[in-house]
């Protein structure tokens, strides 16, 4: 069979640079183990991956979504979604906040109230630290 060329695949795929990215994708395939749609005749994956898209015997959309999917950088994935709405819950709870789902009760605001508290006497008392720490001695 004589060889291929991209202008034997223009019409099939007009633009040049999906069509090399296409066939790269299918020789990729072919170089997995993906089953031959026609004869190899000792040619190489590219040239194979180009008579079949001459010969229209690929699906061009599955193609183009293993094409994408190959190229993703970022994966959505919902489970990392409920994952982290679980970490906030645990940190919220731990921390002593109140939960969206819980009611907000005057117990709760006052321990949070005691712990602000305890949090600015901290910072009070560390500020003094250093303030005398930073006095020239005399």
């Amino acid at each position: 069979m004589a060889r291929v060329t991209v202008e034997d695949c223009v019409t099939k795929i007009p633009n040049r640079f999906e069509l090399v990215m296409t066939a790269a994708q299918r020789s990729r395939d072919l170089a997995a183990g993906a089953e031959l749609t026609l004869e190899r005749d000792e040619d190489k994956n590219p040239v194979v991956a180009l008579r079949e898209i001459a010969e229209e015997n690929v699906d061009f959309a599955e193609l183009e979504e293993t094409l994408i999917r190959g190229l993703q950088r970022y994966i959505e994935n919902d489970d990392v979604i409920e994952e982290e709405m679980d970490i906030r819950a645990l940190q919220q709870e731990v921390n002593g906040e109140p939960n969206e789902a819980e009611e907000v009760t005057e117990d709760s605001l006052t321990v949070h109230d005691v712990a602000a508290e305890e949090v600015e006497a901290a910072m009070s008392e560390a500020e003094a630290m250093m303030e005398g720490a930073e006095a020239p001695e005399s």
